[in-house]
């Protein structure tokens, strides 16, 4: 059986980047994101404490990790990390043993 991955990045925006710009600059890797194998779901969210979570979940392993290495190649990718503060970020790949929903 294969097992989904949750893909998750954490981070801090950068002093000068609001939430509205983030957001807009977020949307940019929409059609990226979509067109990638083993893409089931994204949310973006905002913690009290400030911290950004973009969460991703792939069908597998294999297909997170290629999403990973070809986002690194994007047009994109260079205004979206210039909006977090870059000792900031922490990424992760973890593997989904159980999910509820309503």
């Amino acid at each position: 059986m294969t097992q989904n991955v949750a893909e998750t990045v954490t981070f801090a925006l950068a002093d000068s980047v609001s939430d509205a710009e983030f957001v807009t600059l977020s949307k940019l890797t929409e059609a990226f994101v979509r067109s990638c194998p083993g893409f089931i779901f994204r949310r973006l969210s905002k913690g009290e404490d400030g911290r950004w979570t973009d969460a991703v979940v792939w069908q597998d392993m294999a297909t997170a990790q290629a999403a990973a290495k070809a986002f690194e190649a994007q047009d994109f990718l260079p205004a979206l990390m210039g909006a977090m503060k870059p000792d900031s970020v922490t990424m992760r790949h973890e593997t989904i043993h159980w999910t509820m929903a309503a």
